[in-house]
């Protein structure tokens, strides 16, 4: 027998956008593979699903590793007995560093996280669901993959690298099937990261001037659920106070 499900790569903190895109969808009732890099954590927000009623499991990822992709892959069809219905790369990071002082180190290190695992997740999401003639891929995007900025030329570089990946994946598979769309989310998550790594930003922000990530993770659920015949391919998501 199989069921439907999803695999949600990037997951970290319960208080971050990855859970909270797992906690959805498995409310929508999916089962959900939750893929991260600290298998604590991607437990944790497994627990707290099935806690709720619904269905998840946890697999370690390092999506920067072409093996461990094809291990996740493996792992979620023996899970659900057929290929995942909905895939999401939310795989990230971020920090300030100045242009002239930028390691290869850096540039490389958010490149391969960014850039190279939302491909390697992309291309394998893609050889599976193509054969099945339906899914959903969806890429979380930033600020930064549409305009550089003083102190984030790496990561710019990184997150328009992917939005490049989704745009060609989209025109090459959507005909076939596969709705793939990429979301940039233009402003600040409230979430865990955030809060711990600026939480100056955070508080000068406010509540109402950072993004809800469960309200992104509902953006993410209904891009899934729209009918073929009005698919979108990317949005962009800011709070209502952020300028633009």
């Amino acid at each position: 027998m199989s069921r439907q499900g999803a695999i949600v790569v990037g997951v970290g903190a319960e208080a971050g956008l990855g859970a909270a895109l797992c906690r959805r969808f498995a409310k929508g009732g999916l089962h959900v593979v939750v893929a991260g890099r600290t298998p604590a954590r991607i437990e944790a927000v497994a627990q707290t699903i099935r806690g709720a009623g619904g269905s998840a499991s946890a697999v370690e990822t390092d999506t920067t590793r072409e093996d461990h992709v094809l291990r996740l892959f493996d792992a979620a069809e023996r899970e659900l007995g057929t290929v995942p219905d909905l895939v999401a790369y939310n795989a990230g990071n971020n920090q300030f560093a100045e242009f002239r002082k930028t390691e290869v180190k850096l540039f490389e290190d958010m490149w391969r996280v960014a850039c190279l695992g939302g491909f390697l997740v992309g291309r394998e999401a893609a050889r599976r669901m193509v054969p099945k003639g339906k899914g959903t891929v969806l890429f979380t995007g930033a600020s930064g993959s549409m305009r550089g900025r003083p102190g984030f030329a790496h990561f710019a570089a990184a997150k328009a690298g992917l939005r490049m990946i989704a745009q060609a994946m989209a025109r090459e598979f959507a005909p076939q099937g596969i709705h793939v769309a990429h979301i940039i989310i233009d402003g600040g998550i409230n979430g865990e990261r955030l809060k711990s790594f600026v939480p100056d930003f955070a508080k000068a922000k406010g509540d109402d001037g950072l993004l809800d990530i469960d309200a992104i993770a509902e953006t993410f659920w209904q891009i899934h659920m729209q009918h073929p015949t009005a698919w979108t391919q990317e949005i962009d998501l800011r709070p209502f106070k952020e300028p633009f």
